[in-house]
């Protein structure tokens, strides 16, 4: 056949090479598609009367009829007349809109790209206790692997790297990735529009909040345990914010709330232990458990954000030299971390870079830095890496404490054949476990029977998914009274409902791009939860979906209707009766669990043979005590649709074990699931805090009025370094 014949150009061959820049030079037979004009009243074309419109068929580089527009890449480079405005216009992405033929394609600025604010990096590249040091940025010459993170909580991390923070190119003075206009969502056909710097400005309003608020907490260089409870619970209510609103802004992006959330904090100076230090950071305790490197930074932890070694330069009498102050073990190399008291842990740089090269390591910067505190002897922090079982990619970080290097030498890599420096940590003694534990647990879940104390493998008979141990170690008793393990409430006779509750329409599950979901309606115009199940914050109450919605089981928006997906044990306390601690790790904003048992009628609860004396009654008439930590944190009592009161006597779950404390590691929280005219009413309760394994779970059962305080007082025995002396049944 002629190649001629589809079309005037001659300039395709025919034979040999296949020039590819030339295709779109060549013009098509005909249009593949009809483009018909888009009016929102009608069509712009005449027609006569009672006829169908016309048949519009144009060429892909014009002349266009009134009301359609060129695509890319089919512009006229000659005539720009035609060309659309440019925000109304879809292209790959990274493409400008310029003549194809002689304009290149630019390289897109990345999304998740970070870089050292400029109050910080001084501090990031190395600086002696108290002093300025040098304010050289450190280049890369390893992978960076965290390019393409998948979603929130997937944190993909390359443990030795000797990046620092990362580049803040492409983003707003809020943190977060530059956008144009606004972004319609997808909510089945039912989406809305999402005005994308109204949410950028809300974020930035909140985080003044914060730093006018706390600013006598934040920017300490000598930090305490208030400090950083403050600095990490806050941070992440914000992340869990900015999650939400991002949820709904870019559905389905690639977001990083936690790079962003970081980032405004360190150019707001909202941080604590701002020196670097040798040794123990103030406020931090072993076994402190982190789901983002941006919390090590914050809390003067480790420095870096994705860099594994962090050190300072000490001035002797003649030079300055390097020592490390921490380093984050996650698993980046051909490491050994299976030993609770040694890692031998590999230097930075050399194999594993981005561009595949191979070379052997160099003597400079962490490697350095790590040869002279062998010498030195001093402690270095070690912080733990570990996978976390609940996200695809992600880590935990646990802080084991401070350890000091034995010895070092070079090696041949295994894969690549390169040198490679090798450090003996060794973990000094007379510390509190913290790694060890994560490996005692990991056993005790595996099936292990030689642990002691072991009552009950299951005191739930199978109710729940997950298996309740019951553990006693400290005495001879050998379990609680008896009762009848639900998992439930139970509602004994018909309530009056107030608030007829009507279910959501939406098939399939609730998206939070939804404005029509009323279920959505009634919590806001947000989802209650992020996207990976985690609350946003504290409510007075949540509105779920339930029986009457058309959803399924797995909407976003039943979070607490899935029972136990954490591994707990009731254990025994030294001075408190049973208590409740969790096996597995757990992220702040998790559901926990809910309280369960039977309802009854506040007004009667004499005539039921329940008092104030039972220990298992829980009264959700009262005020849950709020987090006061973020600016306009609600104080406003519950609004319960009718007064609920639930007795864990003869029946309930693991949360009738759960102590008070004054400085809680829970918030309970009253959840309404919609169910016709039926009640169904609950309590719940979510992690306020990262929680590590083998901690025990308490709650503030709440405010009472103060006409009831003396009647309902206890003694408290929490332990709390505030405890307020007394609690309320």
């Amino acid at each position: 056949m002629d190649h001629q014949s589809f079309g005037e150009d001659s300039s395709t061959p025919v034979t040999g090479a296949f020039d590819k820049s030339r295709v779109l030079n060549v013009k098509p037979l005909r249009c593949l598609l009809p483009v018909f004009p888009n009016a929102p009243n009608g069509s712009t074309f005449s027609t006569p009367q009672g006829g169908a419109a016309p048949f519009v068929c144009a060429t892909p580089t014009g002349p266009f009829p009134n009301g359609v527009t060129p695509f890319y890449p089919f512009y006229n480079s000659q005539d720009s007349s035609q060309r659309p405005p440019e925000q109304h216009t879809s292209t790959p992405s990274g493409v400008h809109h310029q003549s194809f033929n002689n304009a290149p394609i630019s390289n897109a600025v990345p999304i998740n790209s970070f870089r050292t604010p400029p109050t910080a990096r001084n501090r990031a590249t190395g600086v002696a206790n108290g002093s300025a040091g040098s304010s050289k940025r450190m280049t890369r010459s390893r992978a960076q692997t965290q390019s393409s993170p998948a979603e929130e909580g997937e944190f993909t991390d390359n443990q030795n790297e000797s990046g620092e923070f990362l580049s803040e190119e492409g983003l707003t003075k809020s943190g977060r990735p530059k956008r144009r206009g606004r972004k319609r969502g997808s909510g089945g056909g039912q989406g809305q529009d999402i005005n994308v710097a109204s949410s950028d400005a809300a974020v930035d309003l909140l985080v003044e909040k914060i730093q006018t608020a706390y600013s006598d907490v934040f920017r300490q260089t000598e930090g305490d345990r208030t400090s950083v409870d403050y600095i990490t619970l806050v941070y992440d209510l914000l992340r869990r914010k900015i999650s939400q609103m991002e949820d709904v802004s870019t559905p389905g992006g690639n977001k990083r709330p936690d790079l962003r959330a970081g980032t405004l904090f360190m150019n707001k100076g909202i941080r604590t232990n701002t020196n670097k230090r040798i040794g123990a950071v103030p406020g931090v305790e072993i076994g402190d458990i982190f789901y983002f490197r941006m919390e090590l930074c914050l809390l003067g932890l480790h420095a870096p954000s994705m860099a594994g070694i962090d050190y300072l330069t000490v001035k002797n009498s003649s030079e300055e030299e390097p020592l490390a102050v921490s380093i984050v073990s996650s698993g980046g190399y051909e490491d050994y971390a299976d030993d609770p008291d040694v890692i031998i842990y590999s230097g930075q740089g050399g194999v594993n870079r981005k561009d595949r090269a191979m070379m052997d390591q160099k003597l400079e910067r962490g490697n350095l830095a790590l040869e002279k505190s062998t010498h030195k002897g001093n402690e270095i922090r070690v912080i733990r890496g570990l996978r976390d079982q609940n996200t695809v990619a992600g880590k935990i970080y646990v802080y084991d404490g401070v350890y000091k290097i034995q010895e070092s030498w070079v090696e041949k890599e295994g894969k690549s054949g390169c040198n490679v420096f090798k450090y003996k940590f060794v973990r000094l003694p007379n510390q509190p476990e913290a790694f060890r534990i994560w490996k005692s647990v990991e056993q005790w879940k595996g099936g292990d029977t030689s642990r002691v104390g072991v009552v009950l493998p299951d005191l739930t008979s199978g109710e729940e998914k997950v298996p309740v141990s019951l553990v006693n170690d400290v005495d001879g008793e050998k379990g609680p009274a008896h009762f009848t393990y639900i998992s439930t409430v139970k509602y004994p006779n018909p309530m009056n409902l107030t608030i007829p509750s009507s279910g959501c329409l939406c098939v399939g599950g609730c998206l939070p791009t939804n404005s029509n979901c009323t279920c959505i309606q009634k919590n806001g115009d947000f989802l209650p939860y992020t996207s990976t199940g985690l609350i946003v914050t504290q409510k007075a109450l949540v509105q779920e979906c339930g029986p009457s919605c058309q959803c399924a089981s797995n909407c976003k928006n039943r979070v607490s209707q899935a029972g136990l997906k954490i591994h707990l044990e009731v254990f025994k306390t030294k001075n408190r009766g049973w208590g409740l601690r969790t096996l597995d790790p757990i992220r702040a904003g998790t559901f926990i669990c809910e309280y369960a048992g039977q309802v009854v009628d506040p007004t009667k609860i004499d005539k039921f043979g329940i008092d104030v004396d039972d220990e298992f009654v829980f009264d959700a008439t009262r005020t849950p005590q709020p987090l006061g930590v973020m600016p306009g944190d609600p104080v406003e009592p519950s609004k319960l649709p009718f007064p609920l009161v639930i007795s864990a006597k003869y029946s309930g779950n693991v949360a009738r074990f759960m102590n008070h404390s004054c400085n809680p590691n829970l918030i309970w929280q009253p959840v309404s699931r919609e169910n016709r005219n039926e009640p169904d009413l609950h309590v719940t309760f979510f992690a306020i805090r990262h929680i590590p394994p083998m901690a025990e779970l308490t709650c503030d059962y709440g405010v009472v009025p103060d006409d009831e305080i003396d009647q309902r007082k206890r003694k408290c025995l929490c332990g709390a370094a505030k405890c307020k002396g007394f609690f309320c049944l």
